[in-house]
């Protein structure tokens, strides 16, 4: 009787890792960590002039991309067709059910699901106004939604909800104008939805907030502060410390890239951490990821095609690891960049030849893959970079 019970148990156990991908399909529901086509996925918001497109891939276990059947997928908005000064202009939520892209062409933002399979379903009512004009960046986190929006006439931060069924919910009150000529670039949420922070890349400014209950801004005392370099672009909280900012300097000058390091107060003041800003001694860096064990820094330098890998102390300050060159076909770089969940593998958008460069990491270690780049399948100016 007790071998039949053990049999019984192993059986039903087996129909039920059986029946995911059934199930899967039928409700368009990703159980966590499943995959159709491996480890996960990767996708580009290609931006396309008119029927803006998202290029989607399959990612292997070693990094490996592969085109996903179907893609590039209809994202529902009309893109711009030329580059945006910004990171984060797709994002996934949810836990990967949901991926969110920016529309800069028609001022909205597009929210698709992500099936078992890797394909992109918009959801009823997608795409949604971005709350301005020329939306560029998105920063989302346990259902809540910030938008940069960068176009004359529509020049702020909007808050939102996302909702269970991907709606989009404008957030009563969150909507933060801007100067007109600011130049907003990426936005961003700490790990507990108490802090937003927001680049003006024009003007070397750094909007820094509050967030109270309702998910509504309120700035900092003495807010927007002076960048510590010139176009403070791509930026990050930590992800093991929400207290702690990291913001890239971008337009010093050739040889001169640096990334600042802030405490961030409990009334949201940005505090230069000791030794701030560190230079990488490399030109534009422009987009950056943090390790999700919060022990690493990657910099992606534009103008120089390097990635400048630090490692992070635990009070903030960073150590120059490494400079890894992006490709060695000259002016090849990226436009953005994303790490696997697993922080193993770092992935670029690279927009000049419409395809997406892989590298390992290991620290500072950085090395590209064989099989990278890979061509992405959809075409015009992509912008951002995301993984499931």
């Amino acid at each position: 009787m007790r071998w039949r019970s053990r049999m019984s148990l192993a059986f039903g156990l087996l129909v039920g890792v059986l029946s995911v991908p059934a199930i899967a399909s039928a409700h368009g529901w990703t159980p966590p960590g499943w995959s159709g086509h491996g480890a996960g996925y990767v996708y580009l918001d290609n931006n396309t002039a008119g029927a803006n497109t998202i290029s989607g891939f399959s990612r292997s276990a070693n990094g490996a991309l592969t085109v996903l059947p179907g893609s590039p997928f209809a994202a529902g908005g009309a893109g711009l067709g030329a580059g945006l000064a910004s990171q984060g202009a797709i994002q996934t939520a949810d836990h990967g059910h949901y991926l969110l892209a920016v529309d800069a062409g028609s001022n909205q933002i597009s929210v698709l699901r992500i099936g078992y399979n890797g394909s992109l379903t918009p959801v009823p009512g997608s795409p949604f106004a971005s709350g301005g004009v020329e939306p560029d960046s998105i920063a989302v986190n346990n259902g809540l939604v910030y938008v940069s929006n960068t176009g004359t006439g529509g020049t702020n931060y909007s808050g939102f909800t996302l909702g269970w069924d991907g709606q989009l919910r404008p957030i009563p009150g969150s909507t933060v104008t801007l100067p007109a000529g600011s130049g907003p670039g990426e936005i961003v949420l700490n790990a507990n939805n108490t802090r937003l922070a927001g680049m003006r890349v024009t003007t070397s400014l750094i909007d820094s907030f509050t967030l109270d209950r309702s998910g509504r801004p309120h700035a900092a005392p003495g807010s927007p502060y002076p960048a510590q370099g010139l176009g403070p672009f791509g930026s990050q909280f930590r992800p093991t410390n929400p207290d702690q900012l990291f913001v890239d300097n971008a337009h010093n000058g050739t040889g001169l890239g640096t990334v600042s390091a802030f405490d961030d107060l409990p009334n949201g003041m940005l505090s230069p951490i000791g030794g701030s800003p560190f230079a990488d001694f490399q030109t534009a860096p422009c987009w950056q990821v943090i390790s999700p064990d919060g022990r690493y820094l990657y910099a992606l330098d534009t103008g120089s095609a390097e990635i400048s890998a630090y490692a992070i102390a635990w009070d903030g300050t960073l150590t120059l690891l490494s400079n890894t060159p992006v490709s060695s076909t000259p002016g090849v770089t990226g436009t953005d960049v994303a790490l696997s969940p697993d922080g193993r593998t770092l992935y670029l958008n690279m927009s000049k030849i419409n395809s997406v460069a892989a590298f390992s990491v290991d620290g500072g270690t950085v090395t590209q893959l064989p099989s990278s780049p890979t061509q992405a399948s959809g075409s015009g100016s992509t912008v951002g970079i995301t993984t499931s």
